[in-house]
């Protein structure tokens, strides 16, 4: 799973954090749905967020169910959001669109094993049909967030191009997506807003991936657009903060029939996700090695058996604070992270918050 908003368990109060599951774990389960386990693959933090949001307008429309045991869940039965919410299946939808390109990005900067390059490319060709058939059921073109993935790639082989030119194509793409959620939740009034807001949660999530990957991009000799353009992190840091700002300016125009998570996933988390990126750099040595499949495949078993906790040296979460590295902050792995002792900012707004997770008296 990739994307910049992950909140640990240790600085959410547990209704908040439960809500949260509620989504990530629809959105997976969603994928399964409509395109087999293979699909589950493409869960991200970031795309859960368009579930979140459309909820957030109506209620009504998002309609929650009992899931059955998972192995992700510590085998528990869980609260998720039904995948005939329209929201969570607009969310699948632009992650599998999303995540074809990435597959698409990974094999042109030649970050695929040799000779799996046409096997990634047919992958996502099926995940972008698959998320085309689930958009045009719910009155979304994919189209448009196809047009940005090329064209992303596209500016990425052309000299002089701008650090915010070349972000523009994500912003484009998330702005279009988080206004659809106004069309299905009946609120048309909140579209502009809801763009906007998308443009710059764009802006942060590709400004902030390019932080934590430019030493390993430099490494490895593949492309980096603050590299490319030679901005430094400080002006990165600058963008990211201006657009967070926005980002929150654009939230409080909302018409929302639930505001707390939104505002604390699009707001405290974005800040907090800024606020990781830069406050933690990881160096790769001259002497990085791209592994094989066999060292991948050895390091995934061992990643998956220890929840994330245990990285391989090549991986840009190696050395990361547990909070980064960890799947699920209620697996029995994370009783070894020390509490973040920051929920009670979560809490003052959370009615019914059944007491704080950490020891600050409030």
């Amino acid at each position: 799973m990739f994307g910049i908003i992950r909140p640990c368990r240790d600085h959410s109060c547990p209704s908040l954090h439960q809500a949260w599951m509620a989504h990530l774990c629809g959105l997976c389960l969603t994928l399964r749905d409509g395109q087999g386990q293979g699909a589950r693959l493409a869960t991200n933090y970031d795309g859960l967020i368009i579930s979140v949001l459309a909820e957030a307008q109506s209620p009504s429309r998002s309609p929650h169910r009992t899931a059955g045991p998972c192995a992700l869940r510590g085998f528990r039965q869980a609260d998720v959001v039904d995948a005939r919410a329209e929201g969570v299946r607009l969310a699948a939808t632009v992650s599998l669109v999303l995540a074809a390109g990435k597959l698409r990005d990974h094999v042109a900067d030649g970050d695929s094993v040799p000779g799996t390059g046409p096997a990634r490319r047919r992958l996502a060709a099926r995940w972008e049909a698959a998320g085309a058939r689930m958009g045009t059921a719910i009155g979304f073109d994919t189209a448009v967030l196809a047009a940005t993935v090329e064209r992303q790639l596209e500016l990425e082989g052309v000299r002089g191009t701008t650090l915010l030119e070349l972000t523009a194509p994500t912003e484009e793409a998330v702005a279009v997506a988080f206004a659809h959620t106004a069309t299905l939740a009946g609120r048309p009034g909140n579209a502009r807003a809801l763009a906007e807001a998308g443009r710059f949660f764009g802006r942060i999530a590709h400004l902030l991936d390019a932080v934590e990957d430019q030493d390993e991009d430099a490494a490895r000799g593949a492309f980096n657009p603050l590299t490319a353009t030679g901005t430094t992190r400080q002006e990165a840091r600058r963008l990211c903060d201006d657009a967070a700002h926005g980002l929150a300016l654009a939230l409080g125009e909302l018409d929302l029939a639930e505001r707390h998570l939104a505002e604390v996933l699009l707001g405290t988390e974005v800040r907090r996700a800024v606020e990781r990126a830069f406050g933690h750099r990881r160096t790769v040595g001259l002497s990085y090695e791209r592994p094989g499949i066999v060292r991948k495949s050895v390091a995934g078993i061992g990643t998956f058996l220890t929840c994330g906790m245990w990285r391989p040296e090549w991986s840009s979460k190696d050395g990361r604070p547990c909070e980064d590295r960890c799947y699920l902050r209620g697996c029995e792995a994370c009783e070894i992270c020390n509490p973040c002792c920051q929920c009670c900012k979560c809490c003052e707004d959370c009615d019914g918050c059944d007491g704080c997770c950490c020891d600050c008296g409030s």
